[in-house]
């Protein structure tokens, strides 16, 4: 090759690399961390329960933590209400009976949580037997308090469906635990509007819900440890550390993936990653809550019958594949299900109550009468749906 053509092919090669660079893709942002916190405490996880560090014996440098943990109510009898004076500092709160917002909005305002002020807010839901809890705010030991104020009054006047529709950036860790626990025993469904978020330790009461119909923002990053005793950083890992596997076993016994835990130990606490939807399905944070369902089959199976349970998940299958389009609002997505429904012959005449989006039914009351379908019709549209 003569020298008098290296130069050549040395600028051709640079301007392949230049115009290689030029059309390279846009990197995927969505997942990653997008968004810069400016102040992590107004929202965030923030960890402040205590936390023994001591060394290890056989290992002085190393360090040892211990939890301190709170004593675990007695799962024999119901921990009792304590109705004493409360107020919401953090967030706003607001209880409506009927689940249609775009054109109804939130209901009235809940500014007192006395029990006289919560069972005259939930009174007027009783007939039609759903109530929806609109909260707005950080995740506190107050918003707990809340939750299982209308809980209590719920169950007492038999408002058996309750929808959580939250929009938070965060809060107290050991708050959001505590009342993620409470919640996934008391059969709540949680909203994630569009527009709204649930950012951090909002996603530990994401995961306790029966069910979760999110069109909003899910976020996660690193948990910040408050009132910390650490003076190095092995001692403040060491405190971290049992942080995140009180948070692990809260999650594993919610349904929810560990990995959440991890991928928040990545992510630092003044950046933001927004989980995309099917890191959402994977991590099981979207749809029927796992855990739950693993319950709910084997009451199902006894109450409704294997054929109401085979029907029941080929709906969920079908819902999952038909309706959660991207940048879908909540209500849209309800509307598909309602729809898609009756192609699974639900609401199912012998359950009823245990059908596929019941909560809706008051409201469908209104809709066009469908025709009757045979157990061949539906059988056919189960058919369809395991060969799609």
């Amino acid at each position: 090759m003569s020298w008098r053509l290296v130069p050549l092919l040395l600028c051709l090669l640079l301007s392949g690399v230049l115009l290689s660079a030029c059309q390279r893709a846009e990197p995927v942002t969505q997942g990653m961390v997008l968004e810069e916190v400016d102040s992590p405490q107004e929202g965030g996880a923030i960890s402040s329960a205590p936390v023994k560090v001591t060394p290890k014996p056989e290992a002085p440098p190393r360090i040892k933590a211990t939890a301190v943990r709170d004593p675990e109510p007695s799962k024999a009898e119901p921990r009792r209400v304590d109705w004493s004076s409360l107020e919401l500092t953090e967030g706003t709160a607001s209880i409506s009976c009927e689940l249609d917002y775009a054109s109804l909005g939130d209901g009235e305002p809940l500014t007192a949580l006395d029990r006289k002020s919560v069972t005259a807010a939930l009174e007027p839901c009783a007939e039609g037997g759903v109530a929806r809890l609109r909260y707005k705010g950080k995740v506190t030991a107050q918003f707990g308090s809340l939750v299982e104020r209308v809980t209590r009054v719920a169950d007492e006047l038999q408002i058996a469906k309750r929808v959580l529709d939250i929009d938070s950036a965060g809060g107290q860790v050991e708050d959001a635990i505590q009342a993620g626990d409470f919640i996934a025993e008391s059969r709540w469904t949680i909203w994630v509007r569009e527009g709204a978020i649930c950012h951090s330790a909002c996603v530990f009461i994401l995961s306790a819900g029966d069910t979760r119909t999110i069109a909003g923002r899910v976020g996660i990053h690193r948990i910040i440890r408050m009132s910390s005793t650490a003076t190095t950083r092995a001692e403040l890992n060491a405190e971290l550390r049992v942080v995140y596997e009180r948070v692990r076993e809260y999650l594993e016994r919610n349904g929810a993936a560990t990995a959440v835990a991890d991928l928040m130990m990545a992510v630092p606490n003044r950046s933001l990653r927004l989980l995309t939807d099917e890191e959402l399905h994977l991590y099981g944070l979207d749809g029927v809550n796992p855990a739950q369902d693993d319950l709910d089959r084997l009451r199902l199976m006894r109450k409704c019958g294997e054929d109401f349970v085979s029907r029941r998940d080929s709906f969920v299958r079908a819902f999952d594949k038909r309706c959660k389009e991207p940048n879908t609002d909540v209500d849209a997505l309800n509307a598909c299900g309602l729809e898609l429904r009756s192609d699974f012959g639900f609401p199912d005449g012998t359950c009823p109550a245990e059908s596929p989006l019941s909560e809706f039914d008051r409201d469908t009351a209104l809709l066009p009468p469908k025709g009757p379908q045979d157990l061949s019709t539906r059988s056919g549209a189960r058919q369809r749906e395991s060969d799609s």
